[in-house]
């Protein structure tokens, strides 16, 4: 996450709910071929430092499969969110939503996240009911299904077809992690900022306390080269044992080695997680009367194992 390393320590704090997994697979607005033709190989000696993306990118899966990767979890959000648990209350981070389920949309094969600014009263956070008064909502929901790269799954392939929310404050993420934080560790595969079109951030966390990170400068920042809240774009995190590597769009942008913990994350149990957060740490001296609301669209989320 983007946020400084002193206080990422409190980040994710404590989370309940059960884990997962993701991918990606395809929709195609002008039904011109998007898909990749080639795998995408890891080396860190050949990252782009604008990375192309494609509107509407569609995945091929089918070359996934030949080249032995084995898909293990898929949601196309065509019926109901019965794959996930949905996240009810404040949360963490000195964010300012308060998340609830009316809004979270499925329509079309769609999940919608909306951020709104309307003023409700709930609890603080799901583990603790004391009555706080929030000028946001929003949504978030977490898998039911845990995802771990370990040795009988070696490489775990996490993706999602995202368009990505525009306004100013706006905190969308697609990340994984276990309980208790950071003990199971946690890994950001997107962590974006409405006001900055072009940009995400990657990272992980890890303690073996609860509520103390141990890993310090793992952040990663990727720029695209066109506006990524303006159509459909496939974000990819490849877990393994001693690095995680980050595919936009069929490219690879990131392999990360820092941070001094990767290995420490093997064999960790994580679950999916998606949101759109409001405000937060992860801005500086943000005025909450300049914060746009918006929508964070999800076509579909998909797991592949690999050894």
């Amino acid at each position: 996450m983007n946020i400084l390393s002193v206080l990422s320590i409190f980040s994710r704090a404590k989370n309940i709910f059960i884990p997962m997994i993701l991918l990606s697979v395809f929709i195609n607005c002008d039904k011109t071929d998007k898909n990749i033709n080639s795998i995408p190989t890891p080396d860190p000696g050949n990252i782009p430092d604008i990375a192309p993306v494609t509107c509407d990118f569609e995945l091929n899966e089918a070359m996934l499969t030949s080249a032995g990767w084995i898909k293990v979890f898929e949601d196309n959000f065509d019926s109901d969110l019965s794959k996930w648990d949905v996240w009810t209350g404040g949360a963490f981070n000195n964010e300012l939503q308060y998340y609830q389920a009316s809004n979270i949309e499925l329509e079309g094969g769609i999940l919608s996240i909306l951020a709104k600014k309307e003023t409700v009263s709930g609890n603080t956070t799901p583990f603790d009911q004391t009555q706080k008064t929030f000028q946001f909502t929003s949504g978030r929901i977490e898998c039911k299904t845990n995802v771990s790269a370990n040795s009988s799954s070696p490489k775990v392939r996490i993706l999602a077809r995202i368009k990505l929310p525009a306004g100013n404050g706006l905190w969308p993420a697609f990340w994984c992690y276990g309980d208790p934080w950071p003990t199971q560790g946690e890994i950001d595969i997107i962590e974006a900022r409405g006001q900055e079109p072009k940009k995400y951030q990657t990272n992980y966390f890890y303690g073996t306390s609860t509520d103390k990170n141990l890993v310090q400068g793992a952040e990663g920042f990727i720029e695209a080269s066109e506006d990524l809240t303006a159509c459909f774009h496939v974000y990819e995190m490849i877990w393994e044992q001693s690095k995680l590597t980050s595919i936009l769009d069929g490219t690879v942008v990131e392999v990360k080695t820092s941070g001094g913990f990767i290995p420490q994350l093997f064999g960790k149990q994580e679950r999916i997680t998606i949101n759109l957060a409001v405000g937060g740490w992860f801005f500086n001296n943000l005025d909450p009367a300049t914060i746009q609301t918006g929508t964070m669209q999800v076509d579909w989320v998909k797991v592949f194992t690999s050894n």
